[in-house]
């Protein structure tokens, strides 16, 4: 797959959802505790989001990390924004902005 095809496909996976998470794993089967802690927040907070297994598909795992220049995983997208990994996810959810966002956006 070309490098403008794989960004095609980051593109639409980020595009066609208002909240994406890309992860080690899939919600019912996280495969690091990062992964599984970024789900729980997100399940907690009643927050719908879709996924992506970066094991899955070894190309959108790597251009993931230059997409937006963050190298670790999980990968939080909000509406195309990069929100960022687990330290900022516990930082929204323990200041309350999921809760926020939610009612804000009706996420």
């Amino acid at each position: 797959m070309s490098t403008t095809e794989i960004h095609k496909k980051i593109d639409e996976m980020i595009g066609n959802y208002k909240i994406v998470l890309f992860m080690k794993g899939t919600p019912e089967d996280p495969q690091c505790g990062f992964s599984a802690n970024a789900v729980g927040i997100l399940v907690e907070s009643d927050i719908y989001f879709e996924s992506f297994d970066v094991y899955s598909d070894e190309e959108v795992r790597q251009w993931i990390k230059e997409y937006k220049k963050w190298p670790t995983f999980p990968q939080l997208y909000i509406e195309w924004e990069l929100m960022g990994g687990i330290d900022i996810m516990m930082e929204m959810f323990e200041s309350g902005e999921f809760q926020k966002l939610k009612t804000e956006k009706d996420l």
